[in-house]
């Protein structure tokens, strides 16, 4: 069988935050955060099974070819039955691991797809919580960070045109599916949005070892945005001066530093879940109130 384009959309509630088909916000004259290549035409490319089959589920991907091996076209078979949207060619595991590499674990399945609409900041919800990247690179913990952020239902991530990677590959095979959930919004200056979204109401909070404030401490309000930074050089210092607080995880072991994407964990539960109206089970309170000036930073008080 020959794998078609399929630009289907069956029915099915589009992901929140954004317009089905908006493709504003990234790069100009653009679809996406990031051009999601590796395959021909631009395409994204997509490989293991729960990426795949994350993305064949989503209505909003348009998707061109879909290689299988027998044994996992059978399994496809049974996770969509008539509803698959793409026919796959059925091939050997060989012809899959050389498009890919000796390394990529591909299950079986790779997929050649459209990049995903992106979103812009005026799409987002009025309560959102958003992360914010600040010149992390390296694919695994991108995509690691975005499988966290959609299982805590984070809104949106964003992130620079330039030193991002592209939401494909590894890091579309790290996120486990997660690219299908939470979208990219992508600005060419991380200052000037976090500038932007302080004027919108957000609350800014940067994470630093070496912040005075500890995040078991705070108790914030949405929306919300958490800055996270590379590992080793941390949050850039005008990164730094456009958050409200920075805060540091509170460790008691020996070891004092996480992974960026184990780090983004930890903050997403502790300051990610949905309000519950009072502060029950957290220590001296920091609360922190929007920006009151119009150049975007923001103030912080303490209470007792």
């Amino acid at each position: 069988m020959t794998g078609r384009r399929n630009d289907g959309r069956p029915g099915g509630p589009p992901r929140s935050g954004f317009r089905p088909g908006f493709r504003s916000g990234g790069r100009p004259g653009g679809s996406g955060p990031r051009p999601e290549s590796g395959g021909p035409d631009g395409a994204a490319v997509l490989y293991g099974w729960h990426p795949v089959v994350q993305a064949l589920g989503n209505a909003e991907r348009g998707l061109h070819r879909l290689l299988a091996t027998e044994n996992a076209a059978a399994r496809l078979t049974e996770e969509f039955g008539d509803a698959l949207r793409i026919a796959p060619e059925l091939v050997r595991p060989s012809e899959i691991g050389r498009l890919l590499g000796p390394d990529a674990v591909h299950q079986g399945l790779y997929l050649e797809a459209e990049p995903l609409p992106a979103p812009g900041l005026d799409d987002l919800p009025a309560d959102a919580l958003l992360l914010a990247l600040d010149q992390i690179t390296d694919p695994h913990n991108v995509g690691a960070i975005v499988r966290t952020a959609a299982a805590f239902g984070v809104a949106g991530i964003v992130t620079t045109v330039r030193h991002a990677p592209g939401a494909t590959g590894v890091l579309a095979k790290s996120a486990s599916g997660g690219l299908e959930h939470v979208p990219f919004v992508t600005v060419r200056n991380l200052a000037e949005a976090l500038i932007e979204l302080g004027e919108r109401g957000y609350t800014r909070i940067g994470l630093d070892s070496d912040a005075p404030a500890s995040l078991d401490t705070l108790t914030v309000a949405r929306p919300l945005v958490i800055v996270l930074g590379a590992e080793g050089k941390g949050l850039r210092e005008r990164t730094r001066t456009c958050c409200d607080l920075l805060a540091r995880i509170p460790f008691s072991g020996a070891i004092r530093s996480l992974n960026v994407s184990n780090a983004a964990a930890i903050t997403l539960y502790a300051l990610g879940r949905p309000p519950a109206g009072t502060a029950a089970g957290y220590g001296a309170e920091t609360k922190i109130r929007p920006p009151d000036s119009g150049d975007g930073l923001g103030k912080s008080s303490t209470l007792p």
